[in-house]
């Protein structure tokens, strides 16, 4: 079972950067797309970014265009998000994910199989 932990969360200002890193273990598969989403409080969790195989292929979401970038290292199966210019609304749970299969949407939830646990990110204002 493929296993992926979060790092990097922590607390910001408002305008401030943080690095996230997830690094997957007990890969027996090819990690096709990696991706990242959130969950603020009381809210349902949301996707941010995901990167494909090659890293030729990105998507993020509206809110964080601009902003954040994804880019992964497969020789570690590590998948990064750089987070810049956050806001107070940036913050979340932030969880990894990953598929060993090529589906259609990579931007819900159902498009992947594996998940982490997740890391803190709070920005203050």
């Amino acid at each position: 079972q493929v296993q992926l932990v979060e790092s990097g969360g922590g607390l910001v200002q408002a305008g401030g950067s943080l690095r996230l890193a997830c690094a997957a273990s007990r890969t027996t598969i090819v990690l096709v797309t990696m991706g990242w989403f959130r969950q603020a409080p009381g809210k349902e969790r949301e996707f941010v970014a995901a990167i494909g195989r090659s890293g030729d292929s990105t998507y993020y979401a509206d809110s964080v265009k601009g902003r954040f970038t994804i880019s992964r290292v497969n020789a570690n199966n590590t998948v990064y998000l750089q987070m810049n210019s956050l806001k107070p609304e940036d913050t979340a749970v932030y969880y990894c994910a990953t598929t060993g299969i090529s589906r259609m949407d990579v931007t819900t939830r159902l498009g992947y199989d594996y998940w982490g646990q997740g890391t803190q990110v709070t920005v203050s204002s």
